[in-house]
């Protein structure tokens, strides 16, 4: 055994539960972003659907920039009330050595296989849903006179 397979923290080979709960606006507000006990096994199936992300982008190394949020920290993201990511089920990131985030939401939207949401989000990460919904939706997101406005497909690519 070695002390990466002895660290609780350590989801998967390559991501830590720190890394999935990470929230700068939780740390920059003092505030905790622990997940649920319900929450748990699903960041564990999230890790485990991102290593298979991480393999389709050549293995290269994945920042993520959003994983779970709690009910606080959504709602001070300005997150939707219904947001995948209070419950685990999805992760926001960028792979800069794999390309832009239009490159890697069209490869994804090309070769993953059972998701939820692959949304290019406003030209800076991509949005990954496995919730149970798996509705495979590809979308990309812009903000157009102060709102958010999703467009089918994954533009820019």
């Amino acid at each position: 055994m070695t002390v990466r397979d002895a660290d609780p923290n350590r989801l998967t080979p390559h991501f830590t539960l720190a890394e999935l709960t990470i929230s700068a606006t939780a740390a920059r507000k003092s505030i905790r972003n622990t997940p649920t006990t319900t929450a748990l096994p699903v960041l564990r199936r999230t890790a485990q659907r991102m290593e298979e992300v991480r393999a389709l982008l050549g293995g290269r190394p994945i920042v993520v920039t959003s994983g779970y949020r709690s009910e606080a920290v959504n709602r001070l993201v300005g997150g939707s009330k219904t947001s995948a990511h209070m419950t685990g089920h999805a992760v926001d990131f960028t792979c800069p050595g794999f390309g832009t985030p239009a490159q890697i939401a069209a490869h994804l939207a090309r070769h993953l296989k059972g998701f939820d949401q692959i949304i290019e989000e406003f030209g800076q990460w991509v949005h990954i849903g496995f919730g149970p919904g798996q509705r495979g939706q590809k979308l990309t997101a812009r903000k157009v006179a102060g709102r958010i406005v999703y467009k089918p497909g994954i533009a820019d690519a």
